[in-house]
């Protein structure tokens, strides 16, 4: 992205951007295997989306319950495009590592005579393997517990950082991050963080919509820098919107109070305004179908009776199991004058959890040698095509210690190299602007061909972009809505970059511009993915496509900007998840060599080129 370049740089083994439950993992796993490990996070440690999690996290940790019970449930809910192995290595390994966390210190709630952990249920589960804390805190607990560890280890951190590009040395590998930090002194500005192994994690991408339940941090940083490093994303249309989110009115933007899956666990069920329980009969579960089910259910309803909310009823809680049991979310509603102990809760859906990003293997690597993902921007193949319940925080503990057991050369080899073994300068890739010095120590003097930076939106922007989005890309989708917001996306584009090509000028680089500008990169690619799955499958719901076709469709979208800013769209083989080969060009990473393989490009996107849409072909069954 046009930026200034970097005034002053640090160096390490490790960069972790991220703060979530994924990065401080990651962070103190490769800090204790002696990586010099620095954190990046773009708010405070613990103003991630974690915190903010109030379900909880799933684990095979009761009496009766099994690793495989808990896959298969992941494996329903993914609708038939989660990875088998990614999912296995998932619940096998996620006991363990929620007793790590227990070992760094999060305490989850017990029973009082027993001690042991409390667990309850959500939607998708069979069993009751949800573990919680403070009631409906878990998030919360987590990210104190991770915070405070992070801090007694001494790992340094960098808040209120936003990440902008990554670098590269003169053989493609990384090579570090610039980042823009909103401080005083020394870290102020532009700067860079050396280190041949970056972590990403970075959180979701919710904010592209009006209304969701993510903070106003999620822009998508993680997978627009990855966009433009090279790096492949996969299953980006997959959005999957919450169900029961607390409904504020028909123009509420912004964050948006969540109602946990827990509370239907528990006993809630869904009505519509005359007290009927429309879930009743569409899913064996009711209520706890998957998300994506019910999500479509209170849609459908909301259209049948033209309302533009359901209701959540839990009356029958009483006072007391309220207060002990859901004090987070009791407290939310009194705020905004709905008391749930005596009258119904108004929800409606709302953007919630990327199940796609960026595409990584079982050691957390992308497709760019030393660059790695994990949590919510990682693309695993553990959610398919819908996440299940309380799977988020499991998948960000497991692969994060899979990520730092790479890093750190345990048994089964490591991507990353010692610091400081890198040939070459850094370079700032993708869309990047060439910088008018060297980093620091980085080599001698600027990179020569660097790509020009291209236009910035102005911070304005972004709530264009989120209007659009909502209306086209929502829960909702057709052909014509998404062909809609690809055009109304591409005028932005256009209106910015023609700014900028005929006189030079752009918006001023800041942070609000920043974050616009990945939205709109993010956008971008996530209707055409979109426009180019045409059926309904798990949370992308195609009106013109109501079914799920798994002759043409059982198969990922893996998309990739090449160096000339064009995406290619690549269809892989079959369901499962293609290896990922770090440095290998994108059509040896996905199988498009192989007979069948729909091949890009599907379209020019980023800062400096527009988006086309090319439909699949479908001799690819």
């Amino acid at each position: 992205m046009t930026a200034p370049p970097p005034g002053w740089a640090l160096d390490a083994d490790v960069v972790v951007v991220g703060s979530g439950v994924a990065g401080l993992t990651a962070a103190l796993r490769c800090a204790a295997a002696g990586r010099k490990t620095v954190v990046v996070t773009k708010a405070r440690l613990d103003a991630g989306s974690t915190r903010w999690a109030q379900g909880g996290i799933a684990a095979a940790l009761g009496d009766g319950d099994t690793p495989e019970q808990h896959l298969d449930d992941t494996l329903v809910a993914g609708a038939g495009l989660c990875d088998e192995t990614a999912v296995r290595a998932l619940v096998t390994e996620g006991p363990d590592a929620v007793r790590r966390l227990i070992g760094s210190g999060a305490r989850f709630d017990t029973d009082a005579g027993t001690g042991e952990i409390l667990l309850t249920r959500e939607g998708g589960h069979h069993r009751r393997r949800i573990a919680h804390a403070g009631g409906d805190a878990t998030g919360a607990e987590i990210s104190r517990a991770l915070v405070e560890a992070v801090r007694e280890a001494g790992v340094e951190t960098v808040e209120n950082a936003l990440v902008l590009d990554l670098m590269k040395d003169a053989r493609g590998r990384t090579a570090g991050v610039t980042l823009h930090v909103m401080g005083e002194g020394q870290r102020d500005g532009v700067g860079a963080v050396r280190a041949p192994a970056v972590v990403l994690a970075t959180g979701g991408m919710g904010q592209v919509f009006s209304a969701t339940t993510n903070p106003a941090v999620s822009t998508g940083d993680g997978v627009a820098l990855a966009l433009r490093a090279g790096a492949e994303v996969s299953d980006l249309e997959f959005v999957q919107f919450h169900p029961t989110v607390l409904f504020l009115g028909p123009g509420a933007e912004g964050q948006q109070p969540l109602v946990s899956e827990a509370v239907r666990g528990e006993g809630a069920y869904l009505v519509d305004a005359d007290g009927v329980r429309f879930m009743r009969g569409q899913h064996e579960l009711a209520e706890l179908a998957p998300r994506d089910i019910v999500a479509k259910g209170i849609m459908r309803r909301m259209r049948e009776t033209g309302a533009d909310h359901m209701y959540l009823d839990a009356r029958h809680f009483g006072a007391e199991m309220w207060e002990h049991r859901f004090p987070t979310i009791l407290a939310a509603c009194r705020s905004h004058g709905i008391d749930p102990v005596t009258e119904l809760i108004p929800v409606s859906p709302a953007a919630h959890y990327a199940s796609g990003g960026v595409r990584t293997d079982l050691r957390g690597r992308t497709t760019v040698p030393g660059l790695y993902a994990c949590g919510e921007v990682a693309c695993t193949g553990v959610h398919g095509a819908n996440r299940l319940a309380s799977n988020s925080l499991l998948e960000g503990l497991v692969f994060a210690e899979r990520i730092a057991a790479d890093i750190s050369g345990t048994p089964d080899g490591a991507e990353a190299a010692p610091a400081g073994t890198g040939t070459g300068p850094a370079e700032t890739t993708g869309t990047g602007t060439p910088h008018g010095g060297p980093v620091p120590g980085s080599g001698p003097g600027p990179v020569p061909d660097a790509a020009p930076g291209g236009p910035l939106l102005v911070p304005e922007a972004r709530y264009e972009i989120q209007r659009i989005m909502t209306a086209g890309a929502g829960v909702l989708r057709s052909a014509a809505s998404l062909a809609g917001a690809a055009a109304d996306l591409e005028r932005l584009h256009t209106t910015a970059a023609a700014e900028l090509s005929v006189d030079g000028k752009t918006a001023e680089p800041c942070v609000e511009s920043w974050e616009a500008t990945n939205l709109l990169l993010v956008s971008r690619v996530l209707v055409a993915v979109a426009r180019e799955r045409e059926e309904t499958r798990g949370c992308h719901w195609r009106e013109d496509r109501p079914d799920r076709d798994d002759e043409h469709w059982r198969r990922h979208l893996v998309a990739r900007l090449g160096p000339d800013a064009e995406l290619a769209i690549i269809s892989t083989d079959t369901a499962d998840f293609p290896p990922v080969r770090p440095g290998a060009r994108a059509g040896a990473a996905t199988g498009t060599d192989s007979p069948g393989a729909s091949r890009g490009p599907a379209g020019r996107t980023d800062a400096s080129a527009a988006v086309h849409h090319d439909p699949p072909r479908r001799d690819n069954s």
